[in-house]
């Protein structure tokens, strides 16, 4: 490919500093192994004086594949890696760490529970129940060490600030006491290494005279300080980015570090590239519109190399059911027409909002594959109660069924009445027979499974929440627990809404049997890391589909709370928000369908506000 104006202009950047601002579809990759063969071929610089660095291995070994064939797989010693592994690297020349100290998320994660527990003392031991706190506590201690925080300047979102400082402080006690560290300590570690040595940072920047970094935006404030270091004196820095893609301010990204590398680097050398090679007119147009609300970012002017194409279809749907229909009677469109699945992508804000759509994919025998994990929907314990009463009410008198439910209502039931895998009611009745006041109980709970035996799974959950009590009971769990009872309440609408076409039980239940069996298949391809297949649609968030690229993408669930996210408040988080919308949008090459609902859970929801900017909507 030749390269335009822009693109060589970068390419054959000399010496000193140098920021590339590349837009989506600008061809960044092709950038930067074009200037790793400048500098080898041009400036005769030696190899092992070059050093790439980008964010993920993915891309480090892809980025190295591609400069390989460029320069016909002759052996060179540039090295190519992620700043994880180029730290992990330089504390083993020093140290001579080995991955025996390391820790892997999992281990990492239960010496945080048990130095939580140590803490906190019983609180901790509360909030394990919640998976959400466990892993948002995780990224906070993260987001300490990857932004140089000093704790006593840190606002938790989920401990109060003395708590967090005790946590935090247990944590690096006890990995410290078993000489490990985690992924995170490979960066402050170094930093630390570099400040209190000059004679191994000396070695180390004699070592990479030229330094190239991709996705520059995602750099965090000890990357870049360790950066800084290496790249003095002659400051052969070499960085491409986009401020506008900036979208892991949860790991510590900070976009202004990019925003603000003139005041560290005055003479530094800034090119913007202005073609976008992937999009059409259309929905580049679209995407700048709406990133053109965000005040802090480089103005950049974009063009599409590819023509008009067909305008950005925007959807409304009633609800979250209509919205999944309509996602899949598109597809099957694009299908009949002879479109390939994988060129097909389906993009949301968080990974709960997939669940409508991969079961009815499923259940359409569309083929699908799912980037991240997503939970069995049938999994979560309001679900499996009332799976649960169905199961009894269809003849099924297993002991752990009733164990599941027999004080959801509270029944004053205890566990030694169901002392055999059967359970009757009349031994039960046999149990209390002593106390009088429990058989009105037994009777009514026999009554109730009774009312359940005709109905259809929709009039059953209907009557479970109202006639049995199971609301009550999940009001007073939502209090105890201290969660919030409208998310509980939201899960059996959906289930109400999941059930609505099934006559009996039976059926709903081979439907849930298919659905699973499909999500583990999902979750061993996932596990597997199998690359992207072509003859799969692709669901994943929008932090998933970074990088990638499609012919046609739906992105869903466009309505505020969703995306922006509900808990997204001050202005930065806002423009975080509009910057992953911005870069779901780019991920389309030929059509970008967009859809929202007017209705969740029987209440009005509004329409995003990045989907009014899309359309023009004032600054």
């Amino acid at each position: 490919m030749d390269l335009n104006k822009e693109q060589k202009e970068a390419v054959q950047h000399k010496e000193g500093p140098c920021m590339v601002l590349a837009p989506p579809g600008s061809g960044k990759t092709l950038i930067v192994t074009r200037r790793i063969q400048y500098l080898l071929e041009a400036c005769n610089v030696p190899s092992q004086q070059i050093l790439v660095i980008t964010f993920t291995r993915y891309a480090a070994r892809e980025m190295q594949e591609r400069f390989e064939k460029l320069i016909c797989g002759e052996k060179m010693n540039v090295t190519f890696g992620t700043f994880h592994s180029v730290f992990y690297g330089i504390l083993r020349d020093t140290y001579g760490i080995g991955g025996t100290n390391l820790l892997s998320e999992k281990d990492s994660m239960d010496i945080l529970k048990d130095a939580a527990g140590q803490a906190l003392e019983d609180s901790g031991a509360r909030r394990g129940e919640d998976e959400d706190f466990w892993r948002e506590l995780k990224q906070e201690v993260g987001v300490v060490k990857n932004s140089l925080y000093r704790l006593q300047d840190f606002h938790s979102g989920r401990l109060s600030q003395g708590e967090f400082s005790r946590v935090f402080r247990q944590y690096e006690a006890r990995k410290k006491a078993c000489r490990k560290f985690d992924f995170d300590d490979m960066l402050v570690q170094c930093y630390a290494l570099f400040r209190k040595y000059p004679d191994i940072l000396r070695k180390w920047q004699e070592r990479f005279r030229y330094i190239l970094i991709d996705e520059f935006q995602d750099i965090n404030r000890v990357q870049y300080e360790v950066i800084r270091m290496m790249a003095l004196p002659q400051n052969n820095l070499f960085v491409v980015g986009d401020d506008d893609q900036s979208i892991y301010g949860f790991r510590g990204a900070r976009p202004e570090l990019m925003l603000n590398m003139k005041q560290d680097y005055p003479d530094i050398r800034i090119i913007f590239l202005t073609y976008n090679y992937r999009s059409t007119e259309y929905i580049v147009g679209a995407a700048s519109r709406v990133i053109f609300h965000n005040e802090s970012r480089y103005f950049k002017r974009v063009r599409s190399f590819k023509g008009r194409g067909e305008a950005v279809h925007v959807q409304e749907l009633l609800d979250e059911a209509d919205e999944a229909r309509y996602v899949t009677s598109e597809i099957q469109k694009r299908l009949d027409t002879g479109k390939e699945a994988g060129e097909i992508a389906v993009l949301y804000r968080a990974g709960l909002q997939a669940r409508l759509v991969s079961e009815l994919l499923s259940e359409r025998r569309i083929p699908f594959e799912m980037r991240e994990h997503i939970p069995n929907f049938y999994e979560h314990f309001v679900v499996r109660d009332m799976l649960s009463y169905m199961r009894i009410a269809s003849g099924d008198r297993s002991r752990e069924l009733f164990l599941g439910i027999a004080n959801r209502p509270v029944r004053y039931l205890s566990r030694a009445c169901f002392d055999s895998r059967k359970v009757l009611f009349e031994d039960i009745r046999k149990f209390y027979e002593d106390k009088e006041w429990m058989q009105d109980i037994i009777d009514q709970f026999e009554a109730d499974i009774k009312m359940l035996e005709n109905m259809a799974p929709y009039a059953q959950i209907q009557y479970i929440q109202k006639g049995i009590g199971y609301n009550a009971f999940l009001k007073s769990y939502a209090k105890e627990h201290q969660i919030p009872y409208e998310g509980l309440k939201q899960v059996l609408t959906e289930l109400e809404e999941r059930c609505r076409s099934f006559r009996r039980y039976e059926d709903f239940a081979e439907h849930i049997h298919t659905y699973t069996e499909e999500l583990a298949e999902q979750e061993k391809m996932r596990r597997n890391q199998r690359a992207r297949q072509r003859d799969k649609v692709q669901l994943m968030t929008m932090h998933a589909a970074k990088g990638l690229e499609f012919d046609t993408v739906f992105l869903i669930h466009a309505n505020e709370g969703d995306i922006p996210y509900q808990k997204a408040e001050s202005p930065e988080e806002i423009e975080e928000e509009r910057r992953m919308f911005y870069v779901a949008m780019t991920r389309a090459r030929e059509e970008l369908l967009v859809s929202y609902n007017s209705e969740k859970n029987g209440s009005s929801v509004k329409l995003s506000r990045f989907v009014e900017e899309l359309w023009g909507g004032s600054k």
